[in-house]
């Protein structure tokens, strides 16, 4: 019997689960019996893959398997090549050291919607959008990655977990493959 897999591109506000008081998975996917393949909180947008194979979900979430996964990060201030540099080496969190990260400074895609709410502006502080690539999945590890190099994230999209893309699937939508 084959997996059943679908890419769902989660919404800001929304709990990587399917059952709870605020607004959840539920709320958007009528498929039985799938589970989320890791998770994105609840400030974070993009990417979540579900299914209901329990060994391929290990798969995807499990950090041994070095599955890279694909964020696109909005940043409080002009990200310096510094900070991307120290991304690249690893950083030192309360839990440990990061793996290296792939990191570069990236022009704001064409393909990123607007964010219901918007991000707070502050008009004498620009912002700057980077691509991180990691293969680890700890707590909230790309906020508090971008945080000790001393740019906050403002906004979390991720992208890509290894072959499985967003692509074009809309907000709130999801593709069954």
């Amino acid at each position: 019997m084959a997996s059943n897999i679908v890419l769902f591109n989660k919404p800001f506000g929304v709990l990587c689960q399917f059952s709870g008081e605020d607004k959840n998975l539920s709320n958007y996917i009528d498929i039985k019996n799938i589970y989320p393949a890791g998770r994105l909180d609840k400030d974070s947008e993009g990417l979540v893959i579900l299914t209901d194979d329990g060994k391929l979900q290990h798969q995807i979430s499990h950090p041994k398997f070095d599955k890279e996964k694909t964020y696109i990060v909005q940043v409080d201030g002009q990200i310096s090549t510094g900070a991307i540099d120290q991304l690249c080496r690893g950083v030192m969190l309360k839990d440990g050291l990061t793996k290296p990260a792939k990191a570069l400074i990236i022009d704001k895609p064409s393909w990123i919607w607007d964010r219901t709410p918007p991000i707070r502006i502050r008009k004498d502080i620009p912002t700057s959008w980077i691509e991180l690539k990691i293969t680890e999945g700890k707590n909230r590890q790309v906020r508090r990655m971008t945080a000790h190099v001393g740019f906050p994230t403002l906004r979390l999209i991720r992208a890509q977990i290894g072959d499985w893309k967003l692509n074009n699937i809309s907000l709130g939508k999801y593709e069954h493959l």
